[in-house]
């Protein structure tokens, strides 16, 4: 298949446990996302923390404690907007410098906000100064208690004009407005999407051929390949199903190595040695 020669990055995933919040299951779910990953040869991931923390759904601290013995994985730390206080980022300053950091995640629809809040401008400034992408939830939400207005792709429009030195990803393509986002993503500069969490589970043959066709017609009408990254929303999204899914995607194979790991190796800055192949190679000739 193509994607055999290819590095892969998922830039969408999670640890938290979506069935039962009251339950822990950190160790447990690490244990299975690396499991997965060596399943699909998906050398580096960025792991997703929330916007509230519960026994299901660690803090981002606990989770950067968590895979601290892991050189392949990486957070995007989760921001709560109900109790956001500039002072909540300096916690995060250590973890930043330390290399695990690599973003920060917004959650609208799933909390009562635009993007354009004036409350996030602490943030804004934050990742400007660190130099960390700003990922945005976008489109339907997995709770039907979200509100979508908030969550719609056009919103990080404002926000990306105004803030022209920060990076921001459009998460989940903003499906089902993906030629909203694809028009956001085209005209700024400073936009990205990625293509997480279009399925609960695994893809159905028509829904696939028909998200496929969409996303084949976005690389051609306008949005470049540079500004599209690979994540699954794993374990919402079954990882295997979203690895064949872009293997059999139609488009110019250096678009498809851009997808799948350069964009997200060089928007996240994030060292490709790192990665869970290279990590083992270096183990084995170490013997």
């Amino acid at each position: 298949t193509d994607l055999e020669w290819l590095m892969i990055v998922d830039c969408h995933l999670h640890l938290n446990n979506y069935q039962e919040d009251t339950v822990e299951t950190l160790d447990l779910r690490l244990a299975e996302l690396n499991r997965a990953m060596r399943r699909n040869r998906v050398d580096i991931g960025l792991i997703l923390t929330s916007y509230k923390v519960t026994p299901g759904r660690p803090s981002t601290l606990r989770v950067l404690e968590a895979i601290r013995p892991y050189p392949h994985l990486y957070i995007v730390a989760g921001l709560d907007y109900t109790r956001f206080e500039p002072v909540h980022l300096e916690e995060l300053e250590p973890g930043i410098a330390e290399g695990k950091i690599k973003g920060l995640k917004l959650y609208p629809g799933y909390q009562p906000f635009y993007p354009s809040d004036p409350a996030w401008e602490p943030a804004y400034a934050f990742a400007a100064k660190h130099r960390i992408p700003v990922m945005i939830h976008s489109g339907d939400t997995y709770a039907p208690s979200g509100k979508l207005k908030y969550a719609h792709p056009l919103q990080i429009d404002e926000t990306a004009v105004d803030h022209p030195d920060v990076n921001f990803v459009i998460c989940h393509v903003g499906n089902p407005w993906i030629r909203d986002c694809m028009e956001v993503v085209y005209k700024n500069a400073n936009v990205y999407t990625d293509i997480s969490g279009l399925v609960l589970g695994e893809f159905t043959d028509r829904f696939e051929t028909y998200m496929r066709r969409q996303l084949e017609e976005m690389l051609i009408y306008g949005v470049e390949p540079d500004n599209v990254l690979f994540g699954t929303d794993w374990p919402i999204s079954s990882m295997d199903t979203y690895v064949e899914f872009m293997d059999q995607l139609s488009i110019p194979g250096r678009d498809k190595r851009k997808i799948m790991a350069e964009n997200s190796l060089k928007l996240f800055r994030i060292d490709p040695s790192t990665s869970l192949l290279a990590t083992r190679r270096a183990s084995e000739w170490g013997r």
